[in-house]
Parts: structure tokens; sequence; C-alpha cells
């Protein structure tokens, strides 16, 4: 596939800022009754909680084994947070990539309905992309703000390719899925216009045998317009080793992916638009202006100015390593981020200081940050003040 780079000339000096943050620690790994704590999700509720979800791992920091998805309630904007709860477990298998979105479009459920979107697995990941193991995609809802869960509904045969993700049985290239993985991070919920209802969850997959350089991989996303009663698969993203990644609803019925490079020969993000709220692809490219060492980004849009989207972008902002975590905020729907907030950077460029991330609104000009922190040892919550 053809790839070409975006290229932007800058007018204006870019605003760095060292943020002031303060970190309130919320999965510490080793308590709570698992070795290690990943994969951090957010959301905000109506009532004004936040709750943040992670990858409780009983055992240690492996991606697969025994693993659950745990889940935490602050009421008072991050300062302070609840026990753990466990909302997705597995047996002594794998239940993770937590995806909670809101829907607050159901007639049905006017305070509002949480929907947890998450995988599951039999095998580790090279295995299930060797045709020897298996992903599923569940999802669980809660009308009570997360207090008590649904029964987990299983809709593997509505986003996966072929119908079960189980071993090769006819299928041409393109058909045959294998791994299989939601964003990780929150989905969206269209707020406007033609899609407005819609829920929106990033994903990607392996196609057929392992290939060289990860070229199996490809996004994509998978969406409901009927309150997850049925659900459709997007076009795959035009990308060869597009990976993680995560949506957000821009103006105009539009909406922006932005997507880790598995392949890592392109030390930047990936960006795919859709003018059809996320049915298929205009347009792929790589963002130079978003450095990645291969690994997740969190993106949110956070309001509007001057008829377009503001958007707040973090990752470890380093071709190198999982460093300086970077907040960026771009005021014209992605095309610059002028500025730029840098939250955590070790001061010896550790590897793997800094790592995946959520974000969420917690006010006017204030964006929480839920992340992986010294060497996964904590997945930490901090407020960044944005437009300075």
């Amino acid at each position: 596939m053809l790839r070409f780079l975006l290229t932007v000339a800058f007018f204006c000096s870019v605003l760095f800022v060292q943020a002031q943050t303060t970190d309130v620690p919320v999965f510490v790994s080793g308590e709570e009754g698992h070795k290690s704590y990943r994969i951090p999700a957010m959301i905000d509720l109506p009532n004004g909680d936040i709750l943040a979800f992670a990858e409780g791992r009983v055992h240690g920091a492996a991606d697969f084994g025994d693993v659950n998805i745990v889940m935490k309630r602050s009421s008072d904007k991050g300062k302070t947070w609840s026990a753990l709860q466990t909302v997705a477990d597995f047996d002594t298998l794998q239940a993770g990539n937590a995806a909670p979105v809101v829907d607050l479009t159901d007639p049905a459920y006017p305070k509002g309905r949480i929907f947890l979107f998450y995988n599951t697995g039999n095998a580790h990941e090279y295995e299930v992309r060797s045709a020897k193991g298996y992903r599923e995609v569940w999802y669980i809802t809660s009308t009570d703000n997360g207090q008590t869960w649904s029964d987990p509904e299983n809709i593997t045969s509505q986003v996966h390719r072929p119908n079960m993700p189980t071993a090769n049985a006819g299928y041409t290239f393109k058909e045959d899925w294998r791994s299989y993985a939601n964003t990780p991070g929150h989905a969206i919920q269209f707020t406007k216009g033609k899609y407005k209802g819609r829920m929106y969850v990033a994903a990607n997959h392996s196609a057929g045998p392992p290939q060289h350089n990860f070229e199996d991989y490809a996004a994509h996303g998978f969406y409901t317009d009927d309150h997850g009663k049925t659900f459709k698969l997007s076009a795959v993203v035009p990308e060869t080793g597009s990976n993680e990644a995560m949506a957000v609803e821009l103006t105009n019925d539009r909406l922006m992916m932005n997507i880790r490079n598995q392949q890592g020969d392109v030390r930047s993000r990936i960006v795919s638009i859709s003018s059809d709220g996320g049915a298929t692809w205009d347009t792929t490219y790589f963002d130079q202006q978003l450095p990645d060492p291969v690994n997740q980004g969190s993106i949110l849009n956070i309001g509007k100015k001057k008829g377009k989207a503001i958007l707040a972008f973090c990752n470890a902002a380093d071709t190198q390593r999982r460093d300086n975590l970077t907040l960026r905020i771009s005021y014209d729907e992605g095309k610059t981020w002028p500025e730029q907030h840098v939250i955590a950077k070790s001061p010896n460029n550790e590897k793997d200081y800094a790592a995946y991330s959520d974000l969420v609104k917690v006010g006017k000009k204030a964006i929480g940050v839920l992340y992986e922190k010294n060497g996964y040892g904590q997945i930490v919550f901090t407020t960044v003040q944005w437009g300075k």
C-alpha cells in the first residue's frame, strides 16, 4: 500500500509546557490481588464520576494468562479512588482490552447506560496469529453508573471475520482474521449530526498467518446504531501494520482514527479519516508531528472553536523508548498540534518509563490523564490544565 507522510509548515511557534502534575496512584502492581496492572481506559459519567479500568494480571506482567478487567471510581475528579472492583473474569484465561463508552441517546435509559467492550482469549498472541487459539469480543452494560453489570453478550460473530475465529476453512486471506483486540482505551459515541448515537469501537486484527515485520496486522472499527442490538464492521484501514487505535469524532459526520504503526519503520502515528462515521476511509497518512516508539496513544474531543473540533492527544512522544509522555492540543482537528504539555519524562531516559494512557475531560480547561508509569509499576491519574 502506497504510503505518504504528512508535511506541515509551521507559521507559528509550538508552545511547550512542562506540566505541573500531581500523580495519584490508581492501580499499583502487587496490590489488591494482582501482580501487575496494565492497559488503562477511562470514561466520565453524567453524574460526574470517573471510572478507571485496567487489566488486572494475577500472576505477572505477561499479556496472556489469568487476566481480569478491574475498575475503580472517583467522585472528586480523580483526587481519590475507590477500592478495586472486578467487572470481567474469564476464569483462568484472559479478559482484556477494556473499551468503555456511555450511551446517552437510548430513550429506554434516559440516565445513560454504560457499555464495556472487551476481548477474551485462550492463547498467547503469536499462537492466535498462527491459528492455534482464538480471540472473542464481548460487552457488558451497567444502568447504575457501574455499581452492577449485566451478563456478558458475545458479539464475535458480528465483528470478526470469518464469523467465528477458528482455523482456516477455505476463507480467502483477507477474511481469515486471527488475533483481535479492541482499541485499547475508551470507545466513543457520536454526539451530533447524521450518525448521532452511533457507538464506535476502534480495533485491530491480524489476517492470515504471521508475516514479516507484522505485515499481517491491520486496524479497523466496529459500531452499532441501535444501542447494541446489532453491530457492523468498518472497512480495514489501508495501511499495512496498522495496529492499536483510538477513534475521535470530528465535525461534519467525520471520524478520525489515530493508530500505532506496529512495523516501526516510520516512528510516528498513522492517521485515517472517514467522512461516513467510520465506515470507510478517505485518507490515511503518517503524521510526523506525532512521534511514537511503537506504542499506544489516546485521543479525545474536548470542545469546538471556530467550527472545528478541539482535540487532545497523548502518547510517549519519543521514537526510541516509552518515555516523554506528552499531551498535545489541536485547534484545527489534528492538522497542527501547537500546544504541548510534558506529563512524565524520565531523568535517565529509561525505557518504558511512561507508556499507555487514556484521557477524560474533567473541567472546561482541564484534562484527566490515566497512564502507566515507572516501568508498568503503577497506573496513575493526573490533571493537566490546557489552553495557556
